[in-house]
Protein backbone atom coordinates (compact mmCIF):
# COMPACT_ATOMS: atom_id res chain seq x y z
CA UNK A 1 0.00 0.00 0.00
CA UNK A 2 3.04 2.26 0.38
CA UNK A 3 3.67 4.92 -2.29
CA UNK A 4 0.36 4.19 -4.04
CA UNK A 5 -2.94 5.97 -4.46
CA UNK A 6 -4.18 4.07 -1.38
CA UNK A 7 -1.74 6.05 0.75
CA UNK A 8 -4.06 9.03 0.29
CA UNK A 9 -6.91 7.28 2.14
CA UNK A 10 -5.92 8.04 5.78
CA UNK A 11 -5.68 11.84 5.38
CA UNK A 12 -8.80 11.89 3.20
CA UNK A 13 -10.76 9.86 5.78
CA UNK A 14 -9.56 12.04 8.66
CA UNK A 15 -10.25 15.32 6.87
CA UNK A 16 -13.71 14.27 5.60
CA UNK A 17 -14.71 13.09 9.06
CA UNK A 18 -13.50 16.34 10.60
CA UNK A 19 -15.71 18.29 8.22
CA UNK A 20 -18.72 15.99 8.70
CA UNK A 21 -18.55 15.37 12.45
CA UNK A 22 -16.68 18.48 13.67
CA UNK A 23 -15.00 16.17 16.22
CA UNK A 24 -11.29 16.28 15.59
CA UNK A 25 -10.02 13.55 17.95
CA UNK A 26 -12.47 10.93 16.68
CA UNK A 27 -11.71 11.91 13.08
CA UNK A 28 -7.96 11.72 13.59
CA UNK A 29 -8.44 8.40 15.36
CA UNK A 30 -10.24 6.94 12.35
CA UNK A 31 -7.51 8.21 10.03
CA UNK A 32 -4.86 6.64 12.26
CA UNK A 33 -6.65 3.28 12.26
CA UNK A 34 -7.07 3.32 8.46
CA UNK A 35 -3.35 4.08 8.06
CA UNK A 36 -2.37 1.26 10.41
CA UNK A 37 -4.68 -1.20 8.60
CA UNK A 38 -3.11 -0.29 5.24
CA UNK A 39 0.43 -0.66 6.61
CA UNK A 40 -0.40 -4.07 8.09
CA UNK A 41 -2.30 -5.27 4.99
CA UNK A 42 -5.36 -5.56 7.28
CA UNK A 43 -3.70 -7.94 9.74
CA UNK A 44 -5.43 -7.05 13.02
CA UNK A 45 -2.61 -8.14 15.30
CA UNK A 46 -0.02 -6.21 13.31
CA UNK A 47 -2.36 -3.23 13.16
CA UNK A 48 -2.37 -2.96 16.96
CA UNK A 49 1.42 -3.27 17.00
CA UNK A 50 1.74 -0.42 14.47
CA UNK A 51 -0.68 1.77 16.46
CA UNK A 52 1.27 1.16 19.66
CA UNK A 53 4.55 1.93 17.93
CA UNK A 54 3.17 5.16 16.42
CA UNK A 55 2.04 6.54 19.78
CA UNK A 56 5.13 5.27 21.56
CA UNK A 57 7.31 7.02 18.96
CA UNK A 58 5.81 10.36 19.95
CA UNK A 59 7.60 10.10 23.29
CA UNK A 60 10.45 7.61 22.69
CA UNK A 61 12.29 7.35 19.38
CA UNK A 62 15.09 4.85 18.76
CA UNK A 63 15.34 4.05 22.46
CA UNK A 64 15.84 7.73 23.36
CA UNK A 65 13.48 10.44 24.51
CA UNK A 66 11.80 12.19 21.59
CA UNK A 67 12.85 15.57 22.94
CA UNK A 68 11.19 17.63 20.19
CA UNK A 69 7.66 16.38 20.94
CA UNK A 70 8.14 16.19 24.71
CA UNK A 71 9.44 19.76 24.94
CA UNK A 72 6.58 21.06 22.77
CA UNK A 73 4.03 19.37 25.06
CA UNK A 74 5.76 20.71 28.17
CA UNK A 75 5.85 24.19 26.64
CA UNK A 76 2.10 24.08 26.02
CA UNK A 77 1.43 23.05 29.61
CA UNK A 78 3.77 25.76 30.91
CA UNK A 79 1.98 28.31 28.73
CA UNK A 80 -1.36 27.26 30.20
CA UNK A 81 -0.02 27.73 33.74
CA UNK A 82 1.55 31.05 32.72
CA UNK A 83 -1.80 32.23 31.38
CA UNK A 84 -3.57 31.22 34.60
CA UNK A 85 -1.17 33.18 36.82
CA UNK A 86 -1.27 36.23 34.55
CA UNK A 87 -5.05 36.14 34.94
CA UNK A 88 -4.89 35.66 38.73
CA UNK A 89 -2.42 38.54 39.09
CA UNK A 90 -4.84 40.80 37.22
CA UNK A 91 -2.56 41.27 34.22
CA UNK A 92 -5.16 40.32 31.60
CA UNK A 93 -7.78 42.59 33.19
CA UNK A 94 -5.39 45.55 33.46
CA UNK A 95 -4.04 45.07 29.94
CA UNK A 96 -7.57 44.93 28.57
CA UNK A 97 -8.47 48.19 30.30
CA UNK A 98 -5.25 49.80 29.04
CA UNK A 99 -5.86 48.62 25.49
CA UNK A 100 -9.45 49.86 25.58
CA UNK A 101 -8.19 53.44 25.91
CA UNK A 102 -5.65 53.15 23.09
CA UNK A 103 -7.03 50.70 20.54
CA UNK A 104 -10.14 52.50 19.39
CA UNK A 105 -11.79 50.02 17.04
CA UNK A 106 -12.20 46.44 15.94
CA UNK A 107 -10.05 47.26 12.92
CA UNK A 108 -7.31 48.53 15.21
CA UNK A 109 -7.45 45.36 17.33
CA UNK A 110 -7.06 43.15 14.25
CA UNK A 111 -4.24 45.28 12.84
CA UNK A 112 -2.39 45.12 16.18
CA UNK A 113 -2.63 41.31 16.13
CA UNK A 114 -1.43 41.19 12.51
CA UNK A 115 1.53 43.50 13.19
CA UNK A 116 2.55 41.42 16.21
CA UNK A 117 2.43 38.31 14.01
CA UNK A 118 4.70 39.99 11.47
CA UNK A 119 7.15 41.25 14.10
CA UNK A 120 7.46 37.92 15.96
CA UNK A 121 8.92 35.94 13.05
CA UNK A 122 11.50 33.74 14.79
CA UNK A 123 9.41 30.55 14.76
CA UNK A 124 5.84 29.67 13.81
CA UNK A 125 5.05 27.78 17.04
CA UNK A 126 6.30 30.63 19.16
CA UNK A 127 4.54 33.17 16.95
CA UNK A 128 1.17 31.42 17.19
CA UNK A 129 1.17 31.11 20.97
CA UNK A 130 2.86 34.40 21.91
CA UNK A 131 0.73 36.56 19.59
CA UNK A 132 -2.38 34.86 20.92
CA UNK A 133 -1.44 35.63 24.53
CA UNK A 134 -0.82 39.31 23.80
CA UNK A 135 -3.67 39.95 21.36
CA UNK A 136 -6.52 38.03 22.97
CA UNK A 137 -7.41 40.62 25.67
CA UNK A 138 -7.54 43.36 23.03
CA UNK A 139 -9.59 41.47 20.44
CA UNK A 140 -11.97 40.12 23.10
CA UNK A 141 -12.77 43.60 24.36
CA UNK A 142 -13.29 44.91 20.83
CA UNK A 143 -15.57 41.98 20.07
CA UNK A 144 -13.42 40.37 17.43
CA UNK A 145 -14.30 36.68 17.25
CA UNK A 146 -11.72 34.12 18.30
CA UNK A 147 -12.09 32.58 14.83
CA UNK A 148 -10.96 35.86 13.23
CA UNK A 149 -8.07 36.08 15.69
CA UNK A 150 -7.01 32.49 14.91
CA UNK A 151 -7.11 33.32 11.19
CA UNK A 152 -4.96 36.40 11.82
CA UNK A 153 -2.41 34.42 13.84
CA UNK A 154 -2.22 31.56 11.33
CA UNK A 155 -1.83 34.00 8.43
CA UNK A 156 1.16 35.72 10.01
CA UNK A 157 3.04 32.76 11.48
CA UNK A 158 4.15 30.31 8.79
CA UNK A 159 3.74 32.87 5.94
CA UNK A 160 6.18 35.27 7.63
CA UNK A 161 8.60 32.56 8.79
CA UNK A 162 8.84 31.06 5.30
CA UNK A 163 10.17 34.33 3.81
CA UNK A 164 12.34 35.32 6.77
CA UNK A 165 15.99 34.17 6.56
CA UNK A 166 16.49 34.79 10.28
CA UNK A 167 14.04 32.15 11.49
CA UNK A 168 13.97 28.43 12.13
CA UNK A 169 12.14 28.01 8.80
CA UNK A 170 14.58 30.18 6.86
CA UNK A 171 17.58 28.30 8.20
CA UNK A 172 16.04 24.94 7.25
CA UNK A 173 15.11 26.07 3.74
CA UNK A 174 18.52 27.68 3.10
CA UNK A 175 20.18 24.41 4.11
CA UNK A 176 18.00 22.45 1.68
CA UNK A 177 18.74 24.91 -1.14
CA UNK A 178 22.47 24.65 -0.45
CA UNK A 179 22.31 20.86 -0.72
CA UNK A 180 20.41 21.06 -4.02
CA UNK A 181 22.90 23.55 -5.46
CA UNK A 182 25.83 21.36 -4.44
CA UNK A 183 24.20 18.30 -6.03
CA UNK A 184 23.74 20.04 -9.38
CA UNK A 185 26.90 22.14 -9.31
CA UNK A 186 25.02 25.45 -9.32
CA UNK A 187 27.39 28.31 -8.49
CA UNK A 188 25.69 31.43 -9.88
CA UNK A 189 24.41 32.35 -6.44
CA UNK A 190 24.70 31.21 -2.86
CA UNK A 191 21.91 29.43 -1.01
CA UNK A 192 21.28 32.59 1.04
CA UNK A 193 21.06 34.91 -1.97
CA UNK A 194 18.79 32.39 -3.70
CA UNK A 195 16.49 32.38 -0.65
CA UNK A 196 16.28 36.18 -0.78
CA UNK A 197 15.39 36.04 -4.49
CA UNK A 198 12.83 33.28 -3.90
CA UNK A 199 10.96 35.25 -1.21
CA UNK A 200 9.18 37.61 -3.71
CA UNK A 201 8.17 34.51 -5.70
CA UNK A 202 6.18 33.13 -2.77
CA UNK A 203 2.94 34.55 -4.16
CA UNK A 204 0.75 32.75 -1.61
CA UNK A 205 2.38 34.67 1.24
CA UNK A 206 1.73 38.07 -0.34
CA UNK A 207 -1.82 37.12 -1.32
CA UNK A 208 -2.50 35.85 2.21
CA UNK A 209 -1.15 38.99 3.89
CA UNK A 210 -3.05 41.20 1.42
CA UNK A 211 -6.34 39.42 2.06
CA UNK A 212 -5.74 39.54 5.81
CA UNK A 213 -5.33 43.33 5.81
CA UNK A 214 -8.29 43.81 3.47
CA UNK A 215 -10.45 41.54 5.62
CA UNK A 216 -9.61 43.60 8.71
CA UNK A 217 -10.04 47.05 7.18
CA UNK A 218 -13.01 46.29 4.93
CA UNK A 219 -14.77 43.85 7.25
CA UNK A 220 -14.68 40.91 4.84
CA UNK A 221 -16.31 37.87 6.43
CA UNK A 222 -16.34 34.88 4.10
CA UNK A 223 -18.31 31.70 4.72
CA UNK A 224 -18.66 30.56 8.33
CA UNK A 225 -16.63 33.54 9.56
CA UNK A 226 -19.71 35.73 9.17
CA UNK A 227 -21.59 33.79 11.85
CA UNK A 228 -18.71 34.05 14.34
CA UNK A 229 -18.20 37.76 13.73
CA UNK A 230 -21.92 38.59 13.98
CA UNK A 231 -22.20 36.70 17.28
CA UNK A 232 -19.16 38.50 18.69
CA UNK A 233 -20.40 41.95 17.64
CA UNK A 234 -24.03 41.49 18.71
CA UNK A 235 -23.59 39.58 21.97
CA UNK A 236 -19.96 40.03 22.96
CA UNK A 237 -19.51 36.23 23.01
CA UNK A 238 -16.33 35.76 21.01
CA UNK A 239 -16.49 31.97 20.64
CA UNK A 240 -19.13 29.24 20.54
CA UNK A 241 -19.70 28.42 24.24
CA UNK A 242 -21.03 24.98 23.31
CA UNK A 243 -17.70 23.84 21.88
CA UNK A 244 -14.39 22.87 23.45
CA UNK A 245 -11.91 25.73 23.45
CA UNK A 246 -8.20 24.84 23.79
CA UNK A 247 -6.21 27.21 25.97
CA UNK A 248 -9.30 28.60 27.71
CA UNK A 249 -9.38 28.48 31.51
CA UNK A 250 -12.29 26.27 32.48
CA UNK A 251 -12.81 27.44 36.04
CA UNK A 252 -13.26 30.85 37.55
CA UNK A 253 -10.07 31.95 39.23
CA UNK A 254 -9.79 34.89 41.62
CA UNK A 255 -8.49 38.01 39.87
CA UNK A 256 -6.48 40.68 41.64
CA UNK A 257 -7.96 44.17 41.53
CA UNK A 258 -4.48 45.57 42.11
CA UNK A 259 -2.95 44.03 38.99
CA UNK A 260 -1.19 46.20 36.43
CA UNK A 261 -0.28 46.01 32.75
CA UNK A 262 3.16 44.85 33.85
CA UNK A 263 1.64 41.66 35.29
CA UNK A 264 0.93 40.61 31.69
CA UNK A 265 3.73 42.37 29.82
CA UNK A 266 6.73 41.24 31.89
CA UNK A 267 6.00 37.48 31.74
CA UNK A 268 5.49 37.78 27.98
CA UNK A 269 8.69 39.80 27.60
CA UNK A 270 10.50 37.16 29.66
CA UNK A 271 9.00 34.46 27.44
CA UNK A 272 10.25 36.22 24.28
CA UNK A 273 13.70 37.06 25.68
CA UNK A 274 14.14 33.61 27.21
CA UNK A 275 13.12 31.78 24.03
CA UNK A 276 15.22 33.87 21.65
CA UNK A 277 18.23 33.69 23.99
CA UNK A 278 17.87 29.93 24.27
CA UNK A 279 17.60 29.62 20.47
CA UNK A 280 20.81 31.62 20.06
CA UNK A 281 22.58 29.57 22.74
CA UNK A 282 21.48 26.11 21.52
CA UNK A 283 22.29 27.11 17.93
CA UNK A 284 25.71 28.42 18.93
CA UNK A 285 26.56 25.24 20.85
CA UNK A 286 25.51 23.02 17.94
CA UNK A 287 27.37 24.99 15.26
CA UNK A 288 30.66 23.58 14.03
CA UNK A 289 33.10 25.76 12.13
CA UNK A 290 32.30 29.37 11.30
CA UNK A 291 29.59 30.84 13.50
CA UNK A 292 27.14 33.30 11.92
CA UNK A 293 23.59 34.30 12.76
CA UNK A 294 22.42 32.03 9.93
CA UNK A 295 24.38 28.96 11.08
CA UNK A 296 23.05 29.57 14.59
CA UNK A 297 19.43 29.52 13.41
CA UNK A 298 20.20 26.56 11.17
CA UNK A 299 21.32 24.50 14.18
CA UNK A 300 19.09 25.87 16.94
CA UNK A 301 16.91 23.50 18.97
CA UNK A 302 13.52 25.19 18.72
CA UNK A 303 11.50 22.93 21.00
CA UNK A 304 14.11 22.95 23.78
CA UNK A 305 14.38 26.75 23.46
CA UNK A 306 10.61 27.13 23.76
CA UNK A 307 10.72 25.03 26.93
CA UNK A 308 13.51 27.13 28.47
CA UNK A 309 11.80 30.36 27.45
CA UNK A 310 8.52 29.11 28.89
CA UNK A 311 10.17 28.31 32.20
CA UNK A 312 11.69 31.80 32.36
CA UNK A 313 8.36 33.43 31.56
CA UNK A 314 6.62 31.29 34.19
CA UNK A 315 9.28 32.20 36.76
CA UNK A 316 8.58 35.90 36.25
CA UNK A 317 4.81 35.28 36.37
CA UNK A 318 5.21 33.45 39.69
CA UNK A 319 7.28 36.33 41.11
CA UNK A 320 4.49 38.73 40.21
CA UNK A 321 1.95 36.31 41.71
CA UNK A 322 4.01 36.26 44.92
CA UNK A 323 3.86 40.05 44.96
CA UNK A 324 0.07 39.95 44.68
CA UNK A 325 -0.31 37.39 47.49
CA UNK A 326 2.37 38.42 49.98
CA UNK A 327 2.98 42.13 49.37
CA UNK A 328 -0.28 43.54 48.06
CA UNK A 329 -2.47 40.90 49.77
CA UNK A 330 -4.78 41.07 46.73
CA UNK A 331 -5.38 37.32 46.27
CA UNK A 332 -5.18 34.37 48.68
CA UNK A 333 -2.04 32.21 48.71
CA UNK A 334 -3.98 28.95 48.52
CA UNK A 335 -4.96 29.71 44.91
CA UNK A 336 -1.47 28.65 43.79
CA UNK A 337 -2.27 24.98 43.15
CA UNK A 338 -5.66 25.92 41.74
CA UNK A 339 -3.86 28.07 39.17
CA UNK A 340 -1.50 25.25 38.19
CA UNK A 341 -4.37 22.79 37.84
CA UNK A 342 -6.51 25.21 35.80
CA UNK A 343 -3.58 26.10 33.54
CA UNK A 344 -2.75 22.48 32.75
CA UNK A 345 -6.40 21.60 32.16
CA UNK A 346 -6.78 24.51 29.74
CA UNK A 347 -4.08 23.08 27.47
CA UNK A 348 -5.01 19.39 27.58
CA UNK A 349 -7.39 19.57 24.57
CA UNK A 350 -4.60 21.04 22.44
CA UNK A 351 -2.12 18.42 23.70
CA UNK A 352 -4.51 15.56 22.85
CA UNK A 353 -5.10 16.91 19.34
CA UNK A 354 -1.38 17.43 18.80
CA UNK A 355 -0.54 13.86 19.89
CA UNK A 356 -3.13 12.40 17.52
CA UNK A 357 -1.91 14.67 14.70
CA UNK A 358 1.69 13.56 15.25
CA UNK A 359 0.59 9.92 15.15
CA UNK A 360 -1.27 10.23 11.85
CA UNK A 361 1.56 12.26 10.30
CA UNK A 362 4.02 9.50 11.27
CA UNK A 363 1.82 6.79 9.72
CA UNK A 364 1.23 8.84 6.57
CA UNK A 365 5.01 9.16 6.31
CA UNK A 366 5.37 5.38 6.50
CA UNK A 367 2.78 5.04 3.74
CA UNK A 368 4.95 7.39 1.64
CA UNK A 369 2.01 9.59 0.73
CA UNK A 370 4.38 12.46 0.01
CA UNK A 371 6.55 10.37 -2.30
CA UNK A 372 3.49 9.25 -4.25
CA UNK A 373 2.38 12.83 -4.82
CA UNK A 374 5.94 13.87 -5.70
CA UNK A 375 6.09 11.08 -8.29
CA UNK A 376 3.12 12.62 -10.06
CA UNK A 377 5.20 15.77 -10.60
CA UNK A 378 8.25 13.86 -11.85
CA UNK A 379 6.26 11.73 -14.29
CA UNK A 380 4.15 14.53 -15.75
CA UNK A 381 4.76 15.46 -19.38
CA UNK A 382 3.29 18.93 -19.63
CA UNK A 383 4.28 22.29 -21.03
CA UNK A 384 7.21 23.46 -18.88
CA UNK A 385 5.55 26.87 -18.54
CA UNK A 386 3.00 25.24 -16.24
CA UNK A 387 5.73 23.89 -13.92
CA UNK A 388 5.39 26.59 -11.19
CA UNK A 389 1.60 26.14 -11.14
CA UNK A 390 1.83 22.32 -11.03
CA UNK A 391 4.39 22.40 -8.22
CA UNK A 392 2.22 24.86 -6.28
CA UNK A 393 -0.81 22.57 -6.59
CA UNK A 394 1.05 19.35 -5.76
CA UNK A 395 2.81 20.98 -2.79
CA UNK A 396 -0.58 22.24 -1.59
CA UNK A 397 -2.10 18.76 -1.80
CA UNK A 398 0.94 17.27 -0.07
CA UNK A 399 0.92 19.85 2.73
CA UNK A 400 -2.82 19.35 3.20
CA UNK A 401 -2.59 15.54 3.20
CA UNK A 402 0.46 15.22 5.42
CA UNK A 403 -0.10 18.25 7.69
CA UNK A 404 3.51 19.35 7.40
CA UNK A 405 5.14 22.13 5.40
CA UNK A 406 8.65 21.01 6.27
CA UNK A 407 8.06 17.48 5.03
CA UNK A 408 6.76 18.87 1.74
CA UNK A 409 9.80 21.14 1.46
CA UNK A 410 12.17 18.23 2.00
CA UNK A 411 10.56 16.05 -0.66
CA UNK A 412 9.56 18.55 -3.34
CA UNK A 413 12.38 21.13 -3.34
CA UNK A 414 14.96 18.59 -4.62
CA UNK A 415 12.46 17.39 -7.24
CA UNK A 416 11.81 20.99 -8.33
CA UNK A 417 15.58 21.44 -8.66
CA UNK A 418 15.99 18.29 -10.75
CA UNK A 419 13.16 19.20 -13.14
CA UNK A 420 14.36 22.78 -13.62
CA UNK A 421 17.97 21.74 -14.21
CA UNK A 422 16.89 19.10 -16.75
CA UNK A 423 14.48 21.39 -18.63
CA UNK A 424 14.88 25.14 -18.12
CA UNK A 425 17.32 26.40 -15.48
CA UNK A 426 15.66 29.83 -15.54
CA UNK A 427 12.67 28.22 -13.79
CA UNK A 428 14.77 26.96 -10.86
CA UNK A 429 13.95 29.75 -8.42
CA UNK A 430 10.30 30.14 -9.53
CA UNK A 431 9.83 26.38 -9.11
CA UNK A 432 11.27 26.47 -5.60
CA UNK A 433 9.15 29.50 -4.72
CA UNK A 434 6.05 27.63 -5.89
CA UNK A 435 6.94 24.63 -3.71
CA UNK A 436 7.35 26.81 -0.62
CA UNK A 437 4.09 28.65 -1.34
CA UNK A 438 2.07 25.51 -2.01
CA UNK A 439 3.40 23.74 1.08
CA UNK A 440 2.36 26.64 3.33
CA UNK A 441 -1.05 26.79 1.62
CA UNK A 442 -1.70 23.08 2.20
CA UNK A 443 -0.47 23.31 5.77
CA UNK A 444 -2.80 26.29 6.32
CA UNK A 445 -5.86 24.32 5.26
CA UNK A 446 -5.03 21.04 6.99
CA UNK A 447 -6.79 20.18 10.27
CA UNK A 448 -3.94 17.78 11.11
CA UNK A 449 -1.26 20.48 10.83
CA UNK A 450 0.49 21.29 14.11
CA UNK A 451 0.73 24.95 13.07
CA UNK A 452 -3.04 25.08 12.55
CA UNK A 453 -3.60 23.37 15.90
CA UNK A 454 -1.35 25.82 17.74
CA UNK A 455 -2.94 28.83 16.02
CA UNK A 456 -6.37 27.81 17.30
CA UNK A 457 -4.81 27.16 20.72
CA UNK A 458 -3.11 30.55 20.81
CA UNK A 459 -6.35 32.29 19.88
CA UNK A 460 -8.49 30.22 22.24
CA UNK A 461 -10.67 29.09 19.32
CA UNK A 462 -12.29 25.74 18.71
CA UNK A 463 -9.95 23.92 16.34
CA UNK A 464 -12.51 22.91 13.73
CA UNK A 465 -14.09 26.37 13.80
CA UNK A 466 -10.65 27.77 12.96
CA UNK A 467 -10.10 25.30 10.11
CA UNK A 468 -13.51 25.92 8.50
CA UNK A 469 -13.49 29.71 8.91
CA UNK A 470 -9.95 30.08 7.54
CA UNK A 471 -10.51 27.83 4.53
CA UNK A 472 -12.33 30.36 2.27
CA UNK A 473 -9.58 32.95 2.81
CA UNK A 474 -6.81 30.41 2.17
CA UNK A 475 -8.49 29.12 -1.00
CA UNK A 476 -8.96 32.68 -2.27
CA UNK A 477 -5.29 33.48 -1.63
CA UNK A 478 -4.31 30.22 -3.37
CA UNK A 479 -6.44 31.11 -6.39
CA UNK A 480 -4.74 34.51 -6.65
CA UNK A 481 -1.31 32.90 -6.26
CA UNK A 482 -2.15 30.33 -8.95
CA UNK A 483 -2.86 33.08 -11.47
CA UNK A 484 0.47 34.65 -10.55
CA UNK A 485 2.29 31.36 -11.22
CA UNK A 486 0.63 30.97 -14.62
CA UNK A 487 1.76 34.45 -15.63
CA UNK A 488 5.23 33.83 -14.18
CA UNK A 489 5.58 30.52 -16.03
CA UNK A 490 4.65 31.95 -19.42
CA UNK A 491 6.38 35.34 -19.17
CA UNK A 492 9.36 34.46 -17.00
CA UNK A 493 8.84 37.82 -15.29
CA UNK A 494 8.68 38.03 -11.51
CA UNK A 495 7.43 41.62 -11.82
CA UNK A 496 4.44 40.65 -13.98
CA UNK A 497 3.55 37.90 -11.54
CA UNK A 498 3.65 40.28 -8.56
CA UNK A 499 1.65 42.93 -10.44
CA UNK A 500 -1.04 40.33 -11.17
CA UNK A 501 -1.22 39.53 -7.44
CA UNK A 502 -1.80 43.19 -6.56
CA UNK A 503 -4.41 43.63 -9.29
CA UNK A 504 -6.36 40.59 -8.06
CA UNK A 505 -6.11 41.78 -4.44
CA UNK A 506 -7.54 45.15 -5.52
CA UNK A 507 -10.42 43.33 -7.26
CA UNK A 508 -10.98 41.25 -4.14
CA UNK A 509 -11.24 44.42 -2.04
CA UNK A 510 -13.72 45.95 -4.50
CA UNK A 511 -15.89 42.85 -4.81
CA UNK A 512 -15.96 41.55 -1.23
CA UNK A 513 -14.95 44.55 0.86
CA UNK A 514 -17.23 47.27 2.05
CA UNK A 515 -16.73 50.36 4.10
CA UNK A 516 -18.09 49.68 7.52
CA UNK A 517 -18.98 51.75 10.54
CA UNK A 518 -17.81 50.37 13.83
CA UNK A 519 -20.84 48.78 15.46
CA UNK A 520 -18.93 48.25 18.67
CA UNK A 521 -18.24 51.44 20.60
CA UNK A 522 -15.15 52.11 22.62
CA UNK A 523 -16.66 51.82 26.09
CA UNK A 524 -17.78 48.21 25.90
CA UNK A 525 -18.71 46.27 29.03
CA UNK A 526 -16.50 43.42 30.19
CA UNK A 527 -17.47 40.54 27.91
CA UNK A 528 -17.39 36.79 28.05
CA UNK A 529 -14.24 35.31 26.61
CA UNK A 530 -11.74 37.85 28.00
Amino acid sequence: MENTVYSLLPPIVAILMVILTRRVLISLGFGIIVAALLLSSFNIGETFAILLDAFKGIFVDGGELNSWNVFIILFLLILGILTAFISISGGSRAFGEWAMKRVKSRIGAQIVAALLGIIIFIDDYFNALAVGQISRPITDIKRVSRAKLAYTIDSTSAPICVVSPISSWGAYIITLIGTIFATHGITEYTAFSAFIQIAPLNFYVWATLGILIIAAIRNVNLGAMKEHEERAIQSGIVYDPNKEIPGELKEDLPVSEKGSVGDLVWPIVALVVGTVSAMLWTGFKATEGKVTIFTIFENTDVSRSLFYGGLFGLFIALLLFYRQTNVLKAVPRNVFFQGIKAGIQSMLPAVYILIFAWAIVDLIGRLETGKYLAGIVENSSMDISFLPLLLFIIAGIMGFSTGTSWGSFGILLPIAGEIAVATDISLLLPAMGAVLAGSVFGDHCSPISDTTILSSTGAGCNHIDHVLTQLPYALTAAGIAAVGYIILGFTGSTLFGIISIFILLALFALIFGRSTQEVVEDNLPHIKGQ
